[in-house]
C-alpha cells in the first residue's frame, strides 16, 4: 500500500472500516483516541486511548461473520505478546511515571442491516495471563 493512498484491498477497506466503528464506539464509551496504529518495532497498536487516567491499548477485529469464530478469538497469545511489547514502548515514550494500562479488543460485525456494530470488550487480557499454551518446545517468558 502506498502512504497517502486509499487501499483497493477489500479486506485493508474493512479493516479500515472496522477501525472507524471502534473508534467511534471508544468515543461513545467516554474514551479519548491519544493514538492510532501505533507502530514500533515490537509491534503495532491498532488504538490507544485513554479512560479516565488509564492508558487502554486496543486490538481491533473485524470479520464479515462469525463462520471462524467470534474476532475476538483471532487475538492469539502471540498477538498479544506483540501488543505487550509495543505498549511497554509506547509507555516509555511517556516517561516514568507510567500511567496504569490495560488491554481491550473491539470485535467488529455487520449487523442485520449490513452496517458494522462493535463490541468492546473491556481488560480483555492482563500480563502474564495467556489463554493459550505456548508453541511447542518454545520457552515464553512471563511478562
Amino acid at each position: 500500500m502506498t502512504p497517502g493512498r486509499p487501499s483497493c484491498d477489500p479486506r485493508q477497506m474493512l479493516g479500515a472500516a472496522g477501525e472507524a466503528e471502534a473508534e467511534k464506539a471508544l468515543a461513545r464509551a467516554g474514551l479519548t483516541i491519544l493514538a492510532r496504529r501505533f507502530r514500533c518495532r515490537a509491534g503495532e497498536i491498532d488504538l490507544v486511548a485513554l479512560d479516565g487516567r488509564v492508558v487502554v491499548f486496543v486490538e481491533v477485529k473485524t470479520r464479515r461473520g462469525t463462520g471462524y469464530g467470534r474476532p475476538a478469538e483471532a487475538v492469539t497469545a502471540r498477538k498479544r505478546g506483540h501488543m505487550v511489547h509495543a505498549a511497554r514502548v509506547f509507555l516509555a515514550r511517556l516517561g516514568p511515571p507510567s500511567p496504569p494500562c490495560r488491554f481491550d479488543v473491539v470485535e467488529v460485525l455487520p449487523g442485520a442491516d449490513g452496517t458494522l456494530r462493535a463490541r468492546h470488550i473491556r481488560d480483555a487480557f492482563r500480563l502474564g495471563l495467556w489463554a493459550d499454551p505456548p508453541p511447542a518446545g518454545r520457552r515464553v517468558r512471563r511478562i
